[in-house]
Formats: structure tokens, sequence, C-alpha cells
């Protein structure tokens, strides 16, 4: 041995560009051993010094401090498998059983009272008109479809017409569902709506060229669409109406397509019919669009439509067209370095993307992230590849909860939603990405039980410590940003120190949806918390409850209990 190493000495003295060569590939080798480690491994959560009578008020369990990694994009998406408690939280969830699906054993008029009692249960969101007639070359719902010939059911249908605001959904041939406005063929007999639902044999999905129509009572009255417009609602014709909606034209033979299409010419995004005049403009602080009417004050039939409302002279039936309101899309960096550093902090699910959607139209000024994202780069999303602390952007984007990740930040807009939809909500980007869905294998599997053990208590201690260690916090609750957009932005932009007229804020009422809103086509049939889940997040619920009780804020919003 000792003769081969020196050897090996007298060797490379004569050569040591040779020895050099092969020491920093030794280097560049151990390097990429240690960057491996560094990206392959879970992030840790170190223990809390802190007791639990250092818990915020009387009576709240301290639930421990979260903590993410920065450096590296798995700390932003969280890798599956990472631990987000500390040593004293011991999963009780067990996987959740499949249940037996109910089996056919009858004939047709089994199958009919069945189907009768399912549409029964169906009330609250729909009501059953009947069989109609349909031809393929003449559709009587001409609104969106969509197929599925293995898992097709009443629920699925009628959710995804709901969700994209259509008055009807109609079911055909065991598979297909169509949406509509306004159905446009006759009754057909019963009997010819004879074929069971491809995912559901409890129930009947229409018949050979016969559909099983469907009236949305939950339809969303403010996305509800017609073509390619989107409802916005029956309004009082405002005081300076020439000036509020400048362009106008008569037509005797009026209908929503005919004046849709003129404003659309005339690129302008409101189309409002009064009557046989159809006016264009943009939504302003003279007609702002918040204050809707009764629909029937609106229920005047078109002209050249017998199925279609006109509206009126006094009150006008508003569409938004697909011509987009530029005035809230130009974005650029802050022209001087920012002042302070404010935090849009939220639990991952809980719609920090949208927010910053929202934020970035309302100021003009691109928002910042904690992590870098490629695919919210790509999105439009620009601030992501500056550093957090580059003082470039108006907000910074964070999903950290630990003491000294929330006092490196000079103020935050804290986000919370109800736990029951963030949980489910970053399951599905976990698992599907930003805009996708989890595999039904993932619900079904162990992942969703490990994941709700590992994350239902971070949901509650992320709001906890911002609560605790947050120097000047703002919450808003992501219910009330959805149901009162216009105000809780206010609100926002308000802390952010920037000045935004309110037509720009009314421009961003119409852009609100973003690119990053899941569609509800594939929206869970079932509920995928167990009993012994809903009992430890219901838990979770009644101690941030408490904790923004104390600091006399509102608590968390009523929806959050119904579990």
């Amino acid at each position: 041995m000792a003769k081969l190493l020196l050897k090996l000495q007298r060797y490379f003295r004569r050569k040591p560009v040779r020895f050099f060569t092969l020491l920093a590939l030794y280097l560049a080798a151990g390097s990429l051993v240690f960057l491996h480690s560094g990206f392959s491994g879970e992030p840790t959560v170190p223990g809390s010094p802190r007791s639990p009578a250092a818990a915020e008020g009387p009576g709240l369990p301290y639930l421990g401090v979260m903590q993410l990694s920065r450096g590296f994009k798995a700390a932003a998406t969280v890798p599956a498998g990472a631990r987000r408690h500390g040593p004293w939280f011991k999963s009780t969830s067990k996987e959740p059983s499949d249940r037996g699906k109910s089996r056919d054993n009858g004939g047709p008029r089994s199958r009919a009272l069945r189907s009768r009692s399912g549409r029964e249960k169906e009330e609250d969101r729909a009501r059953y008109l009947g069989c109609y007639e349909d031809n393929t070359r003449q559709r009587t719902l001409r609104g969106m479809s969509f197929f599925d010939y293995k898992k097709m059911t009443v629920f699925r249908c009628q959710d995804n017409c709901a969700e994209r605001g259509y008055l009807y959904a109609g079911l055909e041939f065991g598979a297909e569902c169509y949406c509509g406005h306004k159905i446009q063929a006759s009754n057909a007999s019963e009997s010819e709506c004879n074929m069971e639902c491809k995912g559901e044999r409890s129930n009947t999905c229409g018949g050979i060229n016969r559909l099983s129509i469907y009236r949305l009572e939950l339809a969303q009255e403010s996305a509800r669409r017609y073509g390619s417009a989107i409802f916005r609602g029956c309004f009082r014709r405002p005081e300076n109406v020439s000036i509020a909606l400048p362009a106008s034209q008569l037509m005797l033979n009026m209908s929503v397509d005919k004046c849709v299409d003129f404003c659309t010419e005339k690129e302008f995004p409101l189309a409002a019919l009064a009557g046989t005049t159809c006016r264009c403009g943009f939504p302003s602080t003279l007609f702002p669009l918040h204050e809707r009417e009764d629909e029937q004050l609106c229920a005047h039939k078109c002209a050249a439509e017998e199925f279609e409302s006109c509206g009126s002279a006094e009150f006008l039936l508003v569409y938004q067209t697909q011509v987009q309101d530029n005035r809230c899309m130009d974005r650029r960096f802050l022209p001087s370095r920012a002042k302070q550093l404010v935090a849009l902090a939220s639990f991952p699910g809980a719609g920090n993307t949208w927010a910053r959607h929202l934020i970035e139209l309302a100021t003009g000024f691109y928002t910042g992230s904690y992590y870098f994202d490629g695919s919210l780069y790509n999105k439009g999303f620009k601030g992501e590849r500056d550093h957090w602390r580059s003082g470039r952007t108006i907000c910074i984007k964070t999903h950290e909860s630990g003491q000294k990740e929330i006092e490196s930040f000079d103020s935050a807009i804290l986000l919370i939603r109800n736990p029951y939809k963030a949980l489910m909500a970053e399951f599905n980007r976990k698992y599907g990405g930003h805009i996708g869905f989890a595999a039904h294998a993932h619900w079904k599997g162990k992942e969703w039980p490990e994941f709700v053990a590992n994350y239902a208590p971070w949901w509650a201690t992320h709001t906890l410590d911002w609560l605790r260690y947050g120097r000047k916090v703002l919450v808003v609750h992501f219910e009330d940003l959805k149901r009162d957009l216009f105000v809780q932005l206010q609100r926002m932009v308000a802390l952010l120190g920037v000045a935004a007229c309110e037509d720009r804020l009314l421009c961003v009422e119409g852009q609100k949806d973003g690119n990053f809103k899941r569609s509800g086509l594939r929206k869970l049939e079932y509920d995928p918390y167990t009993p012994e889940m809903r009992k430890t997040i219901s838990g979770y619920i009644r101690t941030v409850d408490a904790a923004l009780k104390l600091r006399n804020l509102s608590g968390v919003p009523e929806d959050y209990y119904p579990r």
C-alpha cells in the first residue's frame, strides 16, 4: 500500500495539472451530493422554547409555531409528508372507508321512484322541470356542454352549470350535460327520459334525444352567462345616463345578442338593455352596479325574442361583454424603494394568489413573494423573481408563521379562510397544480388523512402567530372578500398606502377571477372529512375565533361552523 501511495505522489509531482483536475472533480461531486440532500430532505420544525403558559389569552391552548424554510421552491409548495407540527400533536385520524355502492335490482318503475326521491333531495339547489325534446342540429340548451360516459351524475351536471351562472341544466343519454338560459323546445313524455346516469344508477339522465331538465335555484347570479356575455343584473337607470353609458343605439327588434354584439363592436365592457334602446359603457361612480333591483322590474319581453327580457327605460338589464376593461390592467414595479415591508400572509389554500391578483389590479404595482414559483411568474406575476426584500413590490406573499419571520415585516394583511375549504384547496394544489385537482385515489388513499393531520393544526397556529407577533395586522376573511370585494379591497389598499381611485376598483370587480380559479367540473361529490377530522378542526376554529375576539375583531364567519 505504501509503495502504491509513493508512486501516486511521484506521478502527481510530475503532472500537477492532473492532480488539480481530479481535486476539482472531487469537490464538484461533493457539492452535488450536498445540493441533492438539500432539495430532497424534509423541512424540520424546531421545537418551540415557549411553554403553554404563553398562549394567547386565558383558556387558549398554544398549538406551536409552524415554520417554512426559505430558499427552495419546495418550501413554498410543502413537500409530501412534510411534518407541520411539533411533538405535542399526534394524529388520531383514520382513513375513511369506502362505502359500498347501491345496486339497482329493480325495473323501470323502481328506478323512476328512486329518481323522484333523489330529485326531492336536490330541491334546495335545483327544481326538476321535466323531460324535453332535443335535436343534435338545434340544441334545446345552447350554452356550455360536457360529457362523461363513466361518471356522470345529476349533481355534477347541476353544479357545473351553476358554477358558470346558467339557469338550466339538462342531462341526456345518461352521460351528457347541457347548460343554458332558456329552454328552446317542447315537453316530451316522462317515459322517454329512461336512461340511468352513468355515475349513479338511482337517477335518470334523460334518454335518446331527450333531456331531463332542472332549473338551478343556486345559479350564481353575478356570473350568469348568455352566450359569451355575463349577466350582471337589473339596475335603475342612472341620472346622467348619457354620461354614464355614452354609446347608444335604437333597436326596434331588440334582443340580448344584438345589444351585446353592438357594445362589443364599440369596445365597451357593459351592455345595458333599456327596452328598445341599447346602451354601452364602463362601470363607474355614476353607474357602479352595486345596488341591484328585483329582476321582475326588468322582465319586459324583447321585441325580437319572446323568451328574453330586455328591460325598460327606467330599469336596465346589464350584461358584461368579452371586451376587457383596460383601466386597471397596467402594472409596474414601485418607482422608488418601499419604506416598509408589507406581508400578504395566509395559510396555503386560503386564496393568496387570488388576493395578489386583486391587489395588483387595484394598485397598478406588482406583488412579491417570500418564495419563487416559476408557474406564477409565467402567468404574469413579475414580482415573483425579485428578492422579497428588494423593496420594488407593493406587498410580499408569505405562508410563514415563525416569530422571526413575522417580525421581519412592518405590517401585514392576514387572509383567513374557512379551514375546510382551505385544506381541500391546498390538497388539490399539491397534487394537481394551481388550477388542477387531486386524483380520486389521493382522496381515498392515505394521503388525505395524513395531510389533514399535518396541516389542520397549522391553519390555527398560523393565525395565532400572526396575531401575536405581527406589528400592524389587518385581518381579511376570504369569504368577506368574495361577498363584498369593493369594500374589502378598499381596506387592503388603504393599508398599503396607495390612493386607488374608485373607477379602478370598479374595473377590478369586472376582472376579479383572473387565471387561478378552479372550475366546478371536478368538485368532490362527497364530504372527505371524517367525524374525527371535523371534531378536531372545530376545536381549531373555536380557538381562532376566541383569539380574534380578544383583540376586539369580528370572529370567524358563521359558515365556518355548520359541520
